[in-house]
């Protein structure tokens, strides 16, 4: 196929040029020029460098290059994730606008398929209960977090009811592995083994992880797939108080300490006591189904 991927040199971005090229399929990737850029030159794929902020820009990158999918990676996450509420406005607005572009000009120029990148972990569901495909993104959230799943929300629908190409949500769990926060070289084992690690309150939040690889692998998956909605996550989802210090152990870093919500909202604000105290995991099944979606169990679990 002919494929053109947006966000190209991002955490999953790269890692999938590199699985799709191997398999033969021919890659235009659009990114900012850089370091990124390199990378994709010495994969041999062609490069767009159109804005995606500039409608026109990405109209004539896609009409350049004449895919049969387009595939939405876009994210705009800092390196720090200590600074993830700060840079979340600047992500939300790429993927309003941004994404609107890529869609608008995928739609007008006969895609045949597009694929866009979404969120496992911001899913509602009752308490005590994993999220499906059915659910629907936590709008009410608090702060930045609810300005970003009332983006996504929205840019799943104009996807899923677009009437002139296949669309396909995948919704992914927490990256770890290669090239993420959550390594033993990355920025989240940095904070463990300084003693920045804080379980908030009960720290009864359910996070559902993936492995960055397994990711790649559904991703590829989803270009032959039914269109629709999977959950991209693994079968481990575990509440904070439990993943949090076995992460930690798996990183020789030491016990994270406790923080009372009251002393958490003031330090770190509402979105951070969010993450751990009502995020809910998600199921795979229709992944696994459809996909033939298969996860490693979590790195760390049982550590």
């Amino acid at each position: 196929m002919k494929i053109f991927i947006a966000g190209a040199t991002g955490a999953v971005g790269l890692p999938l040029v590199r699985a799709l090229t191997s398999l033969g399929h021919q890659v235009t990737g659009m990114t900012r020029p850089g370091a990124g850029s390199d990378r994709l030159r010495e994969l041999g794929v062609e490069m767009s460098f159109a804005d995606a902020f500039d409608s026109e820009a990405v109209h004539r990158a896609i009409e350049a290059a004449a895919p049969d999918v387009v595939i939405d990676q876009l994210t705009r996450l800092p390196a720090n994730p200590a600074d993830i509420i700060k840079a979340m406005p600047d992500d939300t607005r790429l993927h309003r606008e941004g994404g609107a572009n890529l869609l608008a000009a995928a739609e007008k120029l006969g895609v045949g398929r597009y694929i866009l990148q979404s969120r496992g972990f911001y899913l509602e569901a009752p308490a005590g209960e994993l999220a499906d495909e059915t659910a629907r993104l936590r709008y009410d959230a608090p702060g930045q977090i609810g300005e970003s799943t009332r983006t996504i929300g929205a840019y799943e629908d104009r996807v899923l009811a677009s009437r002139s190409l296949d669309g396909v949500v995948l919704r992914y769990g927490f990256f770890y592995g290669p090239g993420t926060w959550y390594r033993p070289a990355g920025a989240i084992a940095d904070q463990a083994r300084n003693g920045q690690s804080a379980i908030i309150g009960e720290g009864n939040a359910v996070w559902s992880f993936v492995h960055i690889d397994d990711a790649i692998a559904a991703t590829v998956a989803s270009l032959y797939a039914e269109p629709g909605v999977y959950n991209v996550v693994d079968d481990d989802p575990l509440p904070v108080s439990e993943w949090l210090p076995a992460f930690a152990r798996s990183v020789d870093a030491p016990e994270p300490k406790r923080v009372s919500v009251e002393d958490a909202l003031t330090a770190a604000g509402e979105e951070a006591v969010y993450y751990h105290t009502r995020l809910t995991g998600a199921s795979n099944g229709r992944a696994k189904a459809k996909l033939g979606f298969a996860p490693r169990p979590l790195l760390w679990k049982g550590a």
